[in-house]
């Protein structure tokens, strides 16, 4: 019997997850990872990837650095073997490895990092060493000259001695021996320099012969006068393997002595390793956490399988266990059914890995044994037929499954006569129902889904189907059963029309009533479904137009209101400037009658600025009046005139030549006879005017003002409106609330202050008065 592990195809998503891992030992051990049936354990496992998942994508930190497997090199470290310099390179890469997982996760101050937190604070790593091994070993088979002071000596002495050896058989090349050579080069045999010598004079050069060439043509020769510096060098080169045996042993040693530490700190990472992968694969697949449960509930929005192409699967949502023990799910062929079964039992084993699914946030997933029997299990070394086959696995499951195990059985009873089928699939669902079992089932056969209408605890479902075009559309349809659709999709599949109509007729009369029912209440069913999306988008867009039209005129609202406020601002700002400019005329005219005599031209250019004064105060509705020019020559006096320079009326008393002279009011003046217009029409009652300077506050002027709640516009006529009143109350400093909150208000209740002409200047409130929620102005 294949476990539900084979069957469900969950070695298929580890080997893609394990794909993701940086080691090798990682790599293996999701491919032999065990779902875990604890749910605390699945718990922990998916907070592991989550906080993976935030390491890797929010957070840019978390990457397992590559080491090679460990084999048995620490071992033999520890019992004291001198490793080779790769073996010690590895060793180097095993701690950075460890150390840099260590250095990226606990630099971070996410507090949502708690359990990687955790994990890292067991790393034990020797910095210092890995450095040392870096610097020291410099590839797979050399050390560096300044691994230590004694080989640097050492080998700098075979160098220099090697370039004596070399000058001193130069000679050899340049000398009268040159003729006895073979080439014009040294060479070495045996670790000795040489010289290449012509077999026929190899008696001719002093030394001993060390080998000879393959055609025996050419001797190599080491002269006498070389061979102690050769024998010196080679004592050399003895002094330089024993001082590289000893670092090697050194650093070897090191390593050996925290083993165990280091054996402990590399299967972290490498857990971590296959957390990393997981988060990784669910990224890549747009997978969410899923909510694992004990009570075999599953409820899954929005599935996709993941073996399944992203851009064709047809996302299905699925939900058992709650209300209802057992879905009873039909329909047509190839329409989703076994796939819809396996994604189900796959979620749950992958939650059980600490694996996301492909599905909405929050899917509910059993965490359990998970039972299955899908698929054609039909074993030849068994001599086990396909029903045979089945058989044998709703034996176990019936013998192993029990409360709130999850349990998949694809068409049950298959593969024998319907009717023996159809009642077997009836028992083995009322025995898992009896056991208290939870779990989803498949089925074409219509005493099962009639089973079911009867059966409390099991829930009809099918996948749907679209009638008039004969195709599946994948979905699934909860509360009633689908039918099969099988002489449908035969004929779609290009079975000759002939022999589907006749197997129409082979059909019993109860097949095909229930059948056409079936089939006649799914046609209603998507009809029903349909009004209700075209209801459901009819009354969307009637709300989405609601809204609008409430936006609209609730935008309009606040244009009225801004304009009104922005109306009274205008209105107060123009009243303030008339009094402004009033009060300058009235002391201007004050400073002209404070003099103790006054002359002809003081009383003009008082007469003046009282004009400008009147002028400015006119309404619309009182134009100034337009007098007629009188004619000079029609002068007399006694006659009323009006002085036109001076916008006054008087009476004439004499006339000369060009000027005439006129009693105007208390003042006597000699005006030209061209300024001379004929008087206004005078009034009932003769109206005295009188200069007054009123200087008491039109309305009550607060030291403070509460804007908060208010937007921008609104702000400023109210503010601009209190100021004015503090101003002409006399108020010399005043306080602007407008809050904390975004900024916003502040930055523009600063913005008028700095550009309105009566404020001298404005700060924060300081510890007391409200802080940086508070402005204090002072007013000029």
């Amino acid at each position: 019997m294949k476990s539900s592990r084979e069957l469900l195809e969950l070695d298929k998503i580890l080997s893609a997850v394990s794909e993701y891992a940086v080691l090798e030992e990682s790599k293996a051990a999701l491919c032999e990872l065990r779902p875990t049936e604890d749910l605390s354990a699945a718990h922990t496992l998916l907070s592991y990837t989550e906080e993976a998942t935030r390491l890797l994508f929010t957070l840019g930190a978390g990457r397992v650095e590559y080491f090679p497997p460990r084999g048995d090199i620490l071992e033999r470290a520890e019992k004291g073997a001198a490793l080779s310099c790769g073996e010690l390179l590895s060793c180097a890469r095993m701690l950075r490895s460890v150390r840099v997982l260590y250095d990226s996760v606990t630099r971070l101050a996410d507090e949502q990092i708690v359990l990687f937190r955790e994990l890292c604070a067991q790393l034990e790593f020797d910095a210092r060493l890995e450095r040392e091994i870096g610097d020291k070993i410099v590839s797979e088979d050399t050390i560096a000259d300044d691994a230590s002071e004694k080989l640097f000596s050492i080998r700098r002495e075979i160098r220099l001695l090697g370039e004596r050896i070399r000058a001193r058989l130069a000679r050899y090349l340049a000398g009268d021996e040159k003729k006895y050579l073979q080439d014009g080069l040294i060479t070495v045999r045996g670790d000795r320099f040489v010289i290449p010598v012509k077999a026929e004079y190899k008696r001719a050069v002093r030394g001993f012969v060390h080998d000879r060439s393959q055609s025996g043509a050419t001797v190599f020769i080491e002269p006498e006068e070389v061979l102690e510096m050769n024998n010196e060098l080679m004592d050399l080169a003895v002094d330089e393997k024993e001082e590289e045996e000893r670092i090697l042993k050194d650093l070897s040693g090191r390593v050996g002595r925290m083993r165990a530490a280091l054996e402990h700190s590399l299967s972290l990472v490498c857990e971590a390793d296959t957390f990393f992968a997981r988060a990784e694969y669910g990224y890549r697949i747009k997978a969410k956490r899923p909510l694992p449960n004990a009570k075999g509930i599953i409820d899954i929005k929005k599935g996709r399988h993941p073996l399944l192409d992203e851009k064709k699967a047809v996302p299905v949502s699925v939900a058992v266990g709650e209300n209802y023990r057992f879905l009873l799910l039909s329909g047509a062929n190839t329409g989703g059914k076994t796939v819809t079964l396996k994604m189900c039992g796959l979620f749950c084993l992958m939650a059980a890995c600490g694996l996301f699914v492909p599905a909405e946030e929050g899917a509910r997933l059993s965490i359990g044994r998970v039972f299955c029997d899908v698929g054609d299990s039909q074993s030849i070394e068994e001599n086990l037929s396909t029903f045979s086959s089945h058989i044998v696995n709703l034996r176990e499951i019936l013998k192993e499954a029990g409360e709130n195990s999850f349990v998949l059985i694809d068409e049950p009873g298959g593969g024998t006569d319907p009717e023996e089928g159809q009642a077997l699939a009836k028992a083995v669902l009322a025995a898992l129902m009896r056991k208290g079992c939870r779990g989803i089932v498949t089925t074409h056969y219509s005493a099962l889904k009639e089973f079911a209408y009867e059966t409390e605890g099991i829930e009809n479902g099918s996948m749907a189907f679209d009638a008039g075009d004969h195709r599946p559309l994948y979905e699934l349809k909860m509360g009633a059963p689908g039918s099969s659709n099988a002489l449908a999709i035969c004929e779609q599949l290009g079975l000759a029309a002939e022999t589907v109509e006749e197997a129409r007729g082979y059909l019993s009369e109860g097949a095909r009533t229930f059948e056409r029912t079936i089939r006649a209440a799914e046609e209603s069913r998507i009809r029903a479904e349909k009004l209700v999306l075209e209801t459901e988008e009819l009354r969307r867009t009637w709300e989405e137009r609601t809204a609008a039209l409430s936006r609209e005129e609730e935008k309009f609202r606040k244009e009225r209101e801004r304009f009104l406020m922005s109306s009274k601002a205008e209105a107060r700002r123009i009243v303030s400037e008339r009094t402004a400019e009033a009060e300058e005329i009235l002391a201007k005219i004050e400073e002209i009658f404070k003099k103790e005599t006054l002359s002809e031209s003081d009383l003009i250019r008082a007469r003046t600025l009282k004009n400008t004064m009147n002028r400015g105060t006119m309404s619309e509705e009182e134009p100034p009046i337009r007098a007629e020019k009188l004619d000079p020559n029609s002068l007399k006096a006694g006659m009323r005139v009006r002085i036109g320079s001076m916008q006054t009326d008087g009476v004439v008393l004499s006339v000369g030549r060009e000027k005439a002279e006129i009693q105007a009011g208390a003042i006597r003046v000699k005006v030209s006879k061209d300024d001379l217009y004929k008087p206004a029409p005078q009034k009932k009652e003769e109206e005295s005017v009188q200069l007054r300077r009123d200087l008491s506050v039109r309305r009550e002027a607060f030291p403070e003002i509460n804007l908060i709640g208010m937007t921008t516009a609104e702000m400023e006529p109210e503010l601009e409106q209190f100021l004015d009143g503090a101003v002409l109350a006399g108020v010399k400093e005043v306080r602007i609330v407008h809050g904390m909150g975004t900024g916003k208000l502040r930055a523009a209740v600063h913005a008028l202050l700095k550009k309105h002409p009566h404020i001298e200047g404005f700060r924060l409130g300081k510890y007391g008065e409200g802080e940086s929620g508070v402005t204090i102005a002072t007013l000029k």
